[in-house]
């Protein structure tokens, strides 16, 4: 791996912000570049970084794929509207599912999910846009866990001999991609991004399919979708480094007045981390295990059984899939 990280402690924000900002604007010229905003600390700070540097020649899109927490698409373009970002919401969400039909190994998901991203929707976008630039909030971490064989993160392609040019008919410019999420954290607040978003928790690039265990379907995104609505509401309070409700594959059996329920499995994960490298379960007190147990199991269809994991990463990882 030929990226030099930036480590939090030599990063001078605004310093990297004036970099960052003369990089893009050097690459692209006086043409069009194209990037997706998901709402995450990454592809925030890669978005107003190329909206100082390109203004309008920026197209910025949410693109919106089926797997997005609930009413994601119009909360981040209201939001970035309001920093005077314009952003285009558009709806490839019958490409992705169809992508994902039948598939169950998670390596599998990731690159049925790359395909669709790179391939198919940002190939239009492109063609259609005349841009020849992609940028995108590819991170230190995504690269080094692909790298290294932990785990294929679907923005990581250079990295891996692939030449977007070739492939795709775009380059992609990573401006990010020497940084640690904390580090983001600090020049996304010196951009002047809202504490909700450069202190929001981590959220995987293949959204809510890294949190289903299985196949891919709508009504199985929609379970994880209530899930994690709950979760990130009762433990956004927690300062932990990240939360996440996951949707386990079988059916498991529960009892429901007096009578045998197969229903679905929630498994709950809350980390402490600094760099999502190495991560600890947060001892969450036990009524707050227990008002989450109760929640889930009520007011989200299905839903039978509530765990709690405990283990350390590693060996486990902060996301499921």
């Amino acid at each position: 791996m030929k990226i030099e990280e930036i480590r939090i402690e030599d990063l001078d924000p605004g310093k990297f912000i004036e970099q960052k900002v003369q990089e893009i604007s050097s690459v692209v010229g006086s043409g069009l570049a194209i990037n997706a905003l998901s709402g995450g600390v990454d592809s925030s700070t890669v978005t107003m970084l190329g909206y100082r540097a390109l203004g309008e020649r920026l197209k910025t899109y949410f693109i919106e794929n089926g797997l997005m927490r609930h009413d994601e698409p119009q909360k981040i373009v209201s939001l970035f509207e309001g920093l005077g970002v314009p952003v285009e919401i558009v709806d490839v969400q019958k490409q992705f599912f169809d992508a994902l039909k039948g598939l169950r190994d998670p390596e599998e998901k990731r690159e049925a999910i790359t395909q669709a991203f790179y391939r198919d929707v940002f190939g239009q976008l492109v063609r259609e846009s005349g841009a020849k630039y992609l940028l995108q909030g590819t991170n230190y971490t995504d690269v080094e866990e692909t790298v290294a064989g932990i785990k294929r993160q679907h923005n990581i392609l250079e990295q891996l001999g692939i030449d977007t040019e070739k492939r795709y008919g775009y380059v992609v410019i990573e401006p990010a991609i020497q940084l640690r999420k904390p580090a983001i954290r600090e020049v996304a607040k010196a951009l002047g991004l809202p504490e909700g978003i450069y202190h929001r928790p981590p959220f995987p690039g293949p959204a809510l399919a890294a949190r289903i265990i299985g196949e891919v379907i709508p009504e199985r995104v929609e379970i994880v979708r209530r899930a994690t609505k709950i979760v990130e509401e009762e433990l956004c309070d927690t300062g932990a480094f990240q939360y996440l409700a996951i949707l386990h594959d079988d059916r498991v059996t529960g009892v429901r007045k007096g009578k045998r329920d197969y229903g679905f499995q929630i498994e709950v994960r809350c980390w402490e981390s600094k760099d999502a490298i190495m991560g600890s379960p947060t001892r969450l007190p036990y009524d707050v295990l227990d008002r989450l147990a109760e929640r889930i199991t009520t007011e989200v269809p299905g839903v039978v059984s509530v765990t709690y994991n405990i283990t350390h990463k590693p060996p486990s990882t902060i996301e499921a899939i």
